[in-house]
């Protein structure tokens, strides 16, 4: 049984912590996103900014290109292609509407190729060169996809193809967008500066990248716009001012200066209205936890990393924390070990939670401390034996 254990020294600090938001409220600060759904999220802590219907599976549109790059970035990453390899055009390929990087069959574009063409230009065409390239078809990406989706914790995303063109079951959340778009800038910061490049040209046709406010001075440098007409305008996308980033997704806008307005809206708010706090450094003791059986009666628990959130930048409301844990924890336990959790929350707010570990070592105790406890452990038991009896 996880057994709360109330810091009443750091609850008495009367620190302050992140808002999080409940599903559909307004952000901090009276913030109102005029997107029918949105999800913000600061990197650096993990606190979630704004959640507005950010679970409901929705069209993507060309957000879901995200996917394609990352199915691609991980065939780099393990060698199955290389940044040089080839790939053919096929004519579904070739045929392709909407944006484009203007393939044409006879064109043998390198996988580099492929990803600038899908992250500056957004190129349908190269989507589908991409997915067929690594699946053989279309079909079997998008199965693939998804199931690399639910690896990532994206469990309201299902793909249908790879470029976002508009089909009944193709669906991605915008929690699950953010999700995706922090694993690439985690796991795949060599081919992040893509998504940045400024204009690409292809059979000697020149665009510009798609993304707006690239270079605009708020920070912005990734990821993905999208539109269809059931979609909206949307935007997946990242900025960064000094040490923090943000990643956010947004839907449902009803023009590209709309959305253009409420991407730089959600940047200012989140870096403007927020100051980040450490509640907690490492090999600081927040509680002592109850040992069974070890060469010491409790074990010290300590955050491993800095415990950070995000503040409101105005007003000071109070932090509760706690400790959850296992009680008694059996020994031996070694330095290190996750014991438990640091709890961080406001009334009618998410918690935040950062892992316990040990602050030291615990041995397993000596023969008397066994038989001392097997003492208690028996007459426990005849206790519990003799009230039994009484009932």
């Amino acid at each position: 049984m996880i057994r709360p254990f109330r810091l009443a020294a750091l609850a008495a600090l009367t620190l302050c912590a992140a808002y999080l938001p409940v599903q559909g409220q307004d952000g901090p600060g009276g913030f109102n996103t005029r997107a029918t759904s949105a999800f913000v999220l600061d990197l650096g802590t993990g606190t979630v900014l704004l959640n507005k219907n950010a679970d409901e599976p929705l069209p993507p549109a060309s957000m879901s290109k995200l996917m394609t790059l990352e199915m691609l970035f991980e065939s780099l990453k393990d060698g199955r292609v290389a940044l040089d390899t080839p790939f053919s055009v096929s004519q579904r390929a070739y045929q392709m509407g909407g944006s484009r990087m203007f393939l044409e069959m006879r064109d043998r574009p390198t996988a580099e190729d492929l990803i600038r063409g899908i992250a500056v230009l957004s190129g349908n065409d190269a989507a589908v060169v991409v997915a067929e390239g690594l699946a053989g078809t279309e079909d079997a990406y998008a199965r693939m996809a998804t199931q690399r989706a639910r690896e990532l914790g994206m469990d309201s995303t299902t793909i249908a193809n790879a470029s976002g063109w508009p089909a009944p079951n193709h669906r991605m959340s915008k929690r699950d967008l953010v999700t995706l778009a922090a694993y690439i800038l985690r796991e795949h910061p060599e081919f992040y500066p893509y998504f940045s490049e400024r204009v690409f040209t292809w059979n000697g046709i020149e665009q510009e990248n798609r993304l707006p406010l690239l270079g605009a001075g708020i920070g912005i440098d990734g990821l993905k716009t999208g539109f269809t007409s059931e979609a909206g305008y949307s935007l997946t996308g990242s900025a960064r001012q000094g040490d923090r980033r943000i990643v956010f997704a947004f839907g449902g806008l009803s023009s590209a200066a709309e959305r253009v307005q409420e991407a730089e809206a959600i940047t200012n708010w989140a870096f403007r209205q927020f100051a980040e706090a450490t509640l907690a450094e490492p090999g600081t003791v927040l509680a002592e936890a109850p040992v069974w059986l070890g060469d010491q009666d409790s074990v010290p628990l300590v955050v491993a990393e800095d415990a950070r959130v995000l503040m409101p930048a105005i007003g000071s409301p109070k932090l509760e924390a706690r400790a959850e844990f296992d009680s008694p924890l059996p020994a031996p336990i070694a330095a290190g070990d996750v014991l438990g959790k640091l709890i961080v929350e406001l009334p009618e707010m998410d918690p935040v939670s950062f892992d316990l570990v040990a602050g030291a070592d615990v041995a397993t105790g000596g023969f008397m401390v066994r038989a001392q406890a097997a003492a208690l452990r028996l007459i426990a038991l005849a206790r519990g034996s003799s009230e039994t009896a009484l009932n």
